[in-house]
């Protein structure tokens, strides 16, 4: 019998109720929109529902309604559009993540294809000289080599639970935080994203502490318990990280717990432990104590190796992220002679990855963990002309850094969601390399820096590529050319 202390709360009902918006009848959905919701046109206005496919005719509950457009819910379906596919996983519609899964991948890729279109076209206004079918993903489940599961003494009610009238005398769960409630977590039962070893792993944790005394799962909002979170990470060469953080020390049940892990499931390569007694999540300050195993993995991609540890930042879809370097490998056009500038180079991923077809790389990231760990990964793969530097990229890349360390023949440029500071592009422009290759996870914000760069350089190609099947999210790799004066 499970041990666990915790209270039925009313919370999730009451945070639910709001202010009765109108429902509207049989709206036919239209289109897809950039975040992954659906549009429906109701009159003059714009209603935004998730989980539906364009072509299904449904009844649509307002949850939150402007002047120019709504929110809203699907409450009831007339039929289903022929462009439409039965969501494989049981969280689907309650779960932040596979929020496509309704749409068969074949669609997922027009409409990620179609967004990328529109962002260069509309908010960069760039003229694209040519633009390549999107790169799918062999694989659309279990392609993560990442993720990262939340421990919560206060799991998440779906609104059939509620209705049920079930009494619920255990509230502990372990899974993904449910969008915009920080302290409540969906008990996740099988997750399609990672290696099904994780979700045996992630289970079998669950019911060691539910049914032994002194394992309480987190409070996020009283910052209390001893469970806090469990990342899960792998390798295509079939090495396994584990990682449990806990809240406190305390060595007699952390051992116990981790001892089990061990024992259960030794395939495991590396079971690390961490004592977190922040308010945050975040591990990037917190020391790391190996328990079993190694403190890394090693990955492979071509005939490089790559070293991860607990805190390495390595692209979640090793399949992909392969063919992504390599779409910005050909388009930097390189011939050993070239001397390029990766920005934004994280663990130098990139960098080392095109190092032996230049003269020379030099890598420049904000994280300086990262930069060491790029460091390391051009020494294990005995590369020698690679630079790393770490620091503000708007701060290093400037007038004088170019001036030092030369001109660059190519610029490599992978930033984060938020695109590129003005003077990091200013940098650019001054650089004047003659091609430019931006990979980027934010069409949009690629876009607007694309039209700043436009008029000096020339969209030469486009080809977006898909690293996160059954999501709205979609990376784009563009090759700019200098134009000719």
């Amino acid at each position: 019998m499970y041990i666990c202390v915790a209270k039925f709360l009313k919370t999730n009902t009451l945070a639910r109720k709001k202010k009765q918006l109108p429902l509207l009848k049989e709206v036919t959905i239209t289109d897809v929109a950039a975040e992954g919701k659906a549009i429906a046109r109701v009159n003059d206005m714009v209603v935004f529902v998730p989980f539906v496919a364009p072509g299904d005719i449904i009844d649509i509950q307002l949850t939150r309604k402007k002047n120019s457009y709504a929110e809203g819910k699907a409450t009831h379906f007339y039929s289903y559009s022929e462009q439409r596919a039965e969501p494989f996983c049981e969280h689907f519609g309650v779960c932040g993540g596979c929020k496509w899964q309704q749409l068969p991948y074949e669609e997922q890729l027009k409409y990620k294809h179609k967004q990328v279109i529109d962002n260069l076209t509309r908010i960069g206004k760039v003229e694209i000289k040519e633009t390549f079918p999107i790169l799918g993903s062999e694989r659309t489940r279990f392609y993560r080599n990442k993720l990262e599961y939340t421990f919560s003494n206060k799991k998440w009610l779906t609104e059939e639970q509620i209705k049920s009238g079930e009494t619920f005398d255990c509230m502990s769960g372990v899974g993904f935080h449910i969008p915009g409630m920080f302290d409540k977590v969906l008990d996740i039962k099988k997750c399609w994203l990672q290696d099904d070893i994780t979700n045996r792993i992630r289970l079998s944790i669950k019911d060691f502490c539910l049914s032994h005394e002194g394992y309480p799962f987190f409070d996020l909002r009283n910052q209390e318990g001893f469970m806090r979170t469990l990342i899960v990470r792998t390798t295509s060469t079939g090495e396994l990280m584990v990682i449990v953080v806990f809240y406190y020390e305390d060595k007699e049940r952390r051992e116990a717990l981790l001892q089990f892990i061990a024992g259960k499931f030794p395939e495991i390569t590396s079971l690390l432990y961490i004592i977190n007694e922040k308010r945050n999540d975040t591990i990037t300050d917190q020391e790391v104590h190996v328990f079993k195993g190694k403190d890394h993995m090693i990955e492979e991609m071509e005939d490089l190796k790559f070293k991860i540890g607990p805190k390495s930042f390595y692209q979640t879809n090793s399949e992909q992220a392969y063919n992504l370097y390599k779409v910005a490998r050909d388009f930097a056009g390189l011939t050993g002679d070239e001397l390029v500038y990766d920005l934004y180079t994280g663990t130098g991923t990139i960098a080392n990855f095109i190092a032996r077809r230049t003269r020379k790389v030099i890598g420049i990231e904000y994280v300086p963990e990262a930069i060491e760990d790029a460091k390391v990964n051009a020494s294990l793969n005995g590369i020698k002309n690679t630079l790393f530097f770490a620091g503000d990229m708007k701060d290093i890349l400037n007038i004088q850094f170019i001036n030092e360390h030369g001109r660059p023949d190519v610029i490599i440029t992978d930033p984060p969601r938020a695109g590129m500071h003005d003077d990091v592009i200013h940098a650019i422009l001054f650089a004047a390399p003659k091609r430019i290759v931006y990979v980027s996870c934010n069409p949009a914000t690629q876009a607007r820096d694309l039209n700043l760069m436009d008029a000096a350089y020339v969209v030469r190609k486009v080809q977006p590529v898909d690293m996160f099947p059954h999501t709205h999210h979609v990376e784009n790799v563009v090759l700019l050319e200098k134009r000719s004066l």
